[in-house]
């Protein structure tokens, strides 16, 4: 599968972090620190520990924190998936981003048929 990386975070260390890749994708997003907060039902001071790498989100928060801020779990996690998309909304950024999100869909895709194929043929019955 070919990944396209439509986010630019330039070369900072802090970016490599849980929290830099949080305020890198709320910023994408378009986002306030409160507005952010606010849309994932925390506290200020929460999402801004976050952000700070002093705390890290429960799973069901990162999940959940994913969704608001448009990227997926384990590119919060890893920096790998669907990051934000750098965007001015021209019809470029807006297409390579359908691409990817699709290329991304299809790899699922496969890997779950692949996943049933096997599980069928260990189940005999």
């Amino acid at each position: 599968m070919k990944h396209v990386r439509l986010w630019n975070l330039g070369n900072d260390v802090e970016e490599d972090t849980l929290g830099g890749r949080i305020s890198a994708a709320r910023e994408a997003a378009g986002l306030g620190m409160e507005d952010a907060a606010l849309r994932l039902g925390v506290q200020v001071e929460t999402w801004r520990a976050w952000e700070c790498d002093r705390d890290a989100p429960r799973a069901n928060r990162l999940v959940t924190m994913a969704g608001v801020l448009g990227v997926s779990p384990s590119w919060l996690l890893a920096g790998i998936g669907a990051g934000p998309v750098a965007s001015d909304g021209s019809r470029d950024d807006l297409i390579r981003a359908l691409e990817s999100a699709s290329a991304e869909a299809l790899a699922s895709q496969q890997r779950v048929f692949e996943l049933l194929r096997r599980m069928k043929a260990a189940d005999p019955t």
